[in-house]
Parts: C-alpha cells; structure tokens; sequence
C-alpha cells in the first residue's frame, strides 16, 4: 500500500512551489473593462472541484476559489496565455499550500475525522470529467497521502489532465509526476473494494436503515462485508464513537445498541453525496448525515456525518434548491 512517503524528486516542502505560475506575455496589456470574470466563471467550478478533492472540505475549497477569484482580478490579466491553466496552477498550488497545515489539523481532530460531503444532485460531477475521485471512500484514502501525491492523483484521475501539464502545476519532472500517480492508484486499490452500481448502493443503505431501525443484528450481520468499518465524526461536539468500530460482528452490535435512541422520532430525506445515496436525518431539530460504500461483498463503510458543520455544504445546496422551486413571492 503507498504511504505518504515522497519520492527524492518530489517537493517536500508546499512552500518550494511559487504561487504565481507560468507563462506570461509580456507584451500584451490588460482590458479596460475586463474584470476578468469571462474566462474566470466557465473553469469555477472545475475550480472547486479540484480544492475540494484536494481538501475534503467544501468551505476551505470555496475560501481558495475566493482567493484566486481575487488574485485573477488583480493581476495583469492580458499577459496569461492560458487562463483556464493559469487558474487551475494557482488553485492547485494554493491547496497544497494549505493541505499541509490541514493535515496537521486532522491529526489532532477530535475522534475521527470525515471529509465533509458535498451535494451532487445538481451538479453530479463539480467539475470532473471522471466521477471515482469524489467518492467519500476514495478521499478518507487520499487523505494518507502526501500533498503533492493528492494533486498528482486528483489532476490526473479526477480531470484527466496531460502528464506533462501535472509536471507543470507541480514543478517536477514528468516522470515523477508518473510516479506519484501510480502510487496514489496503488495506494486507492490496495484500500477499497470494488463499488457497487449506484441503484446497488442505494439498496444496502435503504436495507440498513431498515434492520438498523430494528436494532436487528442478524440483518445487519447479513449486509456487512467481514472488514465493515463504521467511522462516526462528531468532531468532539456531538456524541460519537471515539474511534472507529471494524468487523462484522463488533459494528453490527455497535448499531444494534445505538438503535434504540438514534431513530426514534426522525425524519429522513434521502438526498445525493458526492455521487451516491445519502440521508439527512433530523432528530430532536437537530440534523445529521449518513451514507454507505459497498462493494460486491457488502457494506465496506458506514459514515456517520454528526458534527452540524459537516452538514453545511448539503445545507446551503438543499437551501439553494429550495429558493429556486419556490419562484417569486406573492405580491
């Protein structure tokens, strides 16, 4: 399995990459009227896509969209070549940057640790061409890895870009930019089953709703695969296991006990993840989320959303929609 290891070529140090990538041309001078907003707005949301994949976190990707949206603005806009390539060096550079400090956050997180899940029914793919990339599964994986090994992976697996465009972004030499990429898959493989179709994935979470509202072990056991694990983020300020609970039996249990005051009194709303089935869950006014990745064996994970600021993302997304079908108010 790859670990977050670098190669002797790979940066190891986020600073090592400048901020403002090349190419410029000089001889060209700005718009009087361009705001820059024409070539900015088409790339946004490939934008995101790529600091969310890069962060696991919708708000730290919106905060670095904000800032090169800024910078884009700011600068002598005429002198870039390529501004959909411009834009995606900096947004890339930018979250490597701050990857490095939000590894560290990570490691003291209080209990386990999430990315926070994105809404995707109204944009099913934020951006990327290739969907594997978003899914919760794959970015807990990413998260082991390196930085520059995430960008590497992310560019490449997530938008297709050209190798020799990810050595450009990460200022290394194409073939280790391979490297990277490799490993970053090696690293994917080795951590997770093959997924089940989407309508599959639908099925075993509605079926584990159904036994786990029952407290009914023996069809929970019967959904799980033997490596199930169940990760639940509370964040240290909701109630929530401290540490993730694995095999079959032991998570079967664990939700079994939980039965009794974790679905009493809910509402479900079943929404779309990051590209699967998900629910929200109000109990008490008070919201959380869960989904599941299953493969061929059964249920590999259950992810419990419980923190409310995990939930922001779906929030503003489910907020947004419902503005939009509401149309105008009555006179």
């Amino acid at each position: 399995m790859a670990t977050s290891n670098a190669s002797s070529n790979e940066p190891t140090n986020a600073t090592e990459l400048t901020e403002t990538p090349p190419p410029l041309r000089p001889d060209a001078e700005a718009g009087e009227h361009d705001d820059g907003l024409s070539a900015f707005a088409p790339v946004r949301p490939r934008l995101f896509g790529i600091a969310y994949r890069m962060l696991g976190s919708a708000a730290e990707a919106e905060d670095i969209v904000q800032d090169v949206w800024l910078r884009w603005q700011s600068m002598n806009r005429s002198t870039v070549e390529n501004p959909p390539a411009y834009l995606a060096t900096t947004t890339t550079r930018l979250c490597i940057n701050l990857a490095q400090s939000a590894h560290a956050r990570h490691e003291t997180y209080i209990g386990t640790w999430l990315p926070e899940p994105v809404d995707t029914s109204s944009d099913p793919t934020i951006g990327a061409e290739r969907g594997e990339a978003l899914k919760l599964a794959v970015l807990i994986l990413l998260e082991k890895l390196s930085p520059t090994e995430r960008a590497a992976y992310v560019l490449r697996e997530a938008f297709d870009y050209p190798y020799r465009q990810i050595a450009d972004i990460l200022q290394m030499e194409e073939a280790n930019v391979r490297q990277l990429v490799s490993r970053a898959r090696k690293h994917i493989e080795d951590g997770r089953h093959a997924s089940v179709s989407a309508n599959e994935q639908r099925r075993f979470l509605e079926a584990f709703i159904a036994a786990a509202q029952k407290g009914d072990m023996a069809g929970l056991e019967g959904l799980f695969a033997e490596d199930v694990v169940s990760y639940s983020d509370g964040g240290g300020l909701v109630r929530a296991a401290g540490v993730p609970v694995s095999g079959r039996n032991r998570v079967a249990t664990f939700i079994a006990a939980i039965s009794k005051w974790c679905w009493k009194g809910v509402t479900l709303t079943w929404v779309q993840t990051n590209g699967q089935s998900a629910v929200l869950v109000l109990r008490d006014g008070v919201p959380f989320g869960l989904t599941i990745d299953a493969s061929a064996q059964g249920i590999n994970q259950i992810m419990w959303f419980l923190r409310p600021s995990k939930l922001a993302a779906i929030s503003k997304s489910r907020q947004r929609l419902s503005d939009n079908t509401a149309g105008p108010a009555a006179a």
